[in-house]
């Protein structure tokens, strides 16, 4: 089967946003109009195409990051909608890593929103070009201008507006083309599938040509050409220079496109689309992807766009599917894909067969024969399959950069109901943890429990959800308890020995270590400083594995222990009694002895949060979050609410939610990301170790 479009007409594009900027909402619009679907289901409804997961659909909230494609003019285009809630960062963050451009959503009542930051700076991280989509502007207290400003001043971005509004609130009827210098005015009755190409009203046109002269003179500064002749006072310039040259800008990163519509009202998604063919990349347009030669981790090797090369592809999702199993979304790089091929796993060189290549529209499946470089696919049933994993041809083999993820900050004790419930349970956290690799799970060594860990309540809600529904798993759920680590402050020296002796071969086994603090989120780091064969060569790994080990559980109330140095300087070993698991041993007792002495704290999870609440309520509101040990570092105005913007510790901040709305009657909302870890203050780290204690002494849940 021959590709479909060529490789220049190929669009790989996400939809992100804040939570409640209007992304599902806006992909429903776009699969609308693109013909994929024919009839326009809406997020309040529950009846949207790319919401399809029973929770998304009764909360109204995106949960997991849904593909699709469609067409648009001769370009086709892969489109990932991806969730706001910083619950699921995970998402967005494997989303951004396969994808080539990005439409970012902003609320044009709320401007630059928390999360909004923490998608912008993701796709910094992975250099994703960008247009800026400003919906909403139907809404009451819609501002393009003051959300134009605010991506300017919080992201330091490089906005430019290349559409105006036209009017705004419930006067909002359509927009100005600034490159085409034309007003696009849409009708109500065809659910914005027309509209009139007219004149600019005249109360526009001057400052239509204002934001125009602006335009331009941002555009020509990527082309040395249209710029002498800008400075040469030639300033008429035609609509495909112009877009051309911006087009060059966006590819760069360094300028980044302002529309406004309101997807909900069916005014400007057509225009964004166009603009999505016209400025976003095709995979030509990108560099070669890099990874390194899986025999020579040295070696760099670069796959280009191209279905002629080697195949690679990178796996960037899987999903629990009731019909097929495990679907495993998957990225081309380069080459081509057909079933029946056998690919090897640049990550553990195994080799496996590709059964059936799926195309997905959010859950639901088309079977193809082959895919081709560029082009977003899944299969079905692969043993080897994991989130990050590198497919290449087996003659050609490469490893390309994984994708990584946040750490947890919260967990619960978990436990099966019954009996039979606890294989259920067993096999349901497995497939989920394959699916979402911030969800983890461990079992607590002094308590016995099962411990999962996420990256909020909300995350952890979900899971044990989709625990009862899809794998009709009965589970009683613990109260959530913080992620806690430990660390130490002052350099110590100390000595393990692990003397046995038992009749016949004993066991012998000597270290000195020196344990000194590390900078904050600096690690464990291990390094050997022995001299002169003190402890011979092969015994030293065995001295480091004790010490990791014994890094999990910490001296003061068995939390992990992170940030610090540990430096083998010394030790002794017997010709017959010494081996690797007595230097495991004494490698783990002086780690231990050592932490103890080594003026050992506890660090907790400080979050970043945004309070949005009505002025009235300002005041009930800083108060709260001051009783919380919130540190208040940024008070303002976004539209006609007040925010209040802190660091507050993880442990404060369980059931605000609850008292948030009532305290504003319901009025004020808010938002929190990981920030950092802090030492806790000294009386609550003698309530955490009491508490821990207490615990353990009784056997009751703990998160260790």
């Amino acid at each position: 089967m021959p590709r479909e479009s060529s490789l220049d007409k190929v669009r790989n594009i996400g939809i992100i946003a804040h939570i409640d900027a209007g992304k599902t909402t806006t992909t429903e619009r776009i699969l609308y109009y693109t013909g994929r679907i024919h009839k326009i289901g809406e997020v309040h409804d529950g009846a949207t195409t790319t919401d399809w997961m029973p929770q998304e659909r009764e909360r109204g909230i995106t949960i997991t990051a849904a593909a699709t494609f469609c067409k648009w003019r001769d370009c086709a285009i892969n489109i990932i909608d991806t969730p706001g809630h910083v619950d699921f960062t995970a998402e967005v963050e494997r989303s951004l890593r396969v994808l080539d451009g990005a439409v970012v959503c902003f609320d044009g009542v709320q401007g630059v929103e928390p999360q909004s930051e923490t998608v912008w700076r993701q796709a910094d991280k992975y250099h994703v070009p960008r247009i800026v989509y400003i919906n909403k502007m139907d809404r009451m207290g819609a501002d393009f201008y003051m959300s134009y400003n605010s991506i300017i001043k919080m992201l330091g971005a490089n906005a430019c507006p290349i559409q105006l509004p036209i009017g705004s609130e419930a006067a909002f009827v359509g927009l100005v083309d600034l490159i085409k210098m034309k007003a696009l005015i849409w009708k109500g009755e065809e659910l914005g599938a027309a509209w009139d190409e007219v004149d600019i009203p005249s109360e526009m046109k001057a400052q239509a040509d204002e934001y125009h002269a602006k335009m331009v003179e941002k555009i020509v500064e990527f082309d040395d050409k249209l710029m002498e002749r800008y400075l040469n006072g030639d300033t008429n310039f035609s609509q495909e220079e112009l877009r051309r040259t911006l087009r060059i800008g966006v590819l760069q990163c360094k300028i980044f496109p302002v529309l406004c519509a309101s997807s909900y009202k069916n005014k400007g998604v057509q225009p964004m689309l166009d603009a999505v063919c016209d400025f976003l990349p095709s995979p030509l347009d990108l560099p070669p992807t890099k990874g390194h030669d899986i025999f020579d981790p040295e070696k760099i090797v670069e796959r280009k766009a191209d279905d002629k090369e080697p195949f690679s592809a990178l796996m960037f999702k899987i999903q629990t599917d009731p019909f097929v199993g495990k679907l495993i979304f998957f990225r081309v790089y380069s080459g081509t894909l057909r079933a029946g091929d056998t690919v090897m796993f640049g990550n553990n060189r195994n080799t496996e067969r590709i059964g059936r290549i799926l195309r997905m529209h959010a859950n639901q499946r088309e079977e193809i024969k082959e895919i081709y470089a560029g082009d977003i696919g899944a299969t079905v049933a692969l043993k080897n399959g994991r989130v990050g994993y590198t497919m290449c041809e087996p003659e050609h083999p490469v490893l390309l950069e994984q994708i990584t993820f946040p750490e947890p900050v919260i967990s619960v004790a978990i436990e099966p109901k019954t009996k039979a419930d606890e294989e259920k349970m067993a096999n349901a956290m497995s497939r989920l943890g394959e699916e979402d690799q911030t969800f983890r799970i461990k079992t607590d060594v002094e308590t016995g429990q099962t411990i999962i860990s996420g990256m909020g309540e909300l995350h952890l809600d979900i899971i044990v959800d989709r625990m009862k529904r899809e794998f009709k798993v009965e589970a009683n759920v613990g109260e959530p308890q913080v992620a806690y680590r430990e660390t130490v402050r002052k350099k110590v020296v100390e000595e393990g020995k692990f003397i046995r002796q038992s009749g016949g071969r004993g066991q012998y086994g000597h270290c000195v270590l020196q344990i000194e603090p590390q900078p904050m989120n600096k690690g464990f780091e291990f390094i050997n400083d022995v001299k002169q064969g003190r402890i011979p060569r092969e015994y030293i790994p065995a001295v480091e594995k004790g010490v990791r080990e014994a890094l999990e559980g910490g001296a003061l109330a068995g939390f992990p222990i992170v940030d610090i140095k540990v430096t083998l300087l010394d030790g002794s070993y017997h010709d017959v009694d010494s081996n690797e698991m007595a230097f495991k041993i004494c490698g783990a007792m002086a780690l231990r002895a050592g932490c103890k002495k080594a003026d050992p704290t506890i660090l907790e999870p400080i979050m970043k949060c945004e309070a949005t609440t009505p002025d009235q309520y300002t005041g009930d509101v800083i108060g709260d979050l001051n009783s919380r040990r919130a540190k208040i570092s940024e008070m303002g105005d976004r539209g006609h609410l007040k925010f209040v913007r802190c660091t507050v510790p993880l442990s404060e901040m369980f059931g605000y939610a609850t008292v948030v709305r009532s305290i504003s009657q319901g009025r004020a909302s808010f938002t929190m990301e990981p920030s950092h870890y802090e030492e806790v203050p000294g009386n609550v780290l003698k309530a955490i170790v009491e508490k821990s204690n207490a615990a353990i002494a009784s056997g009751e849940k703990s998160t260790r």
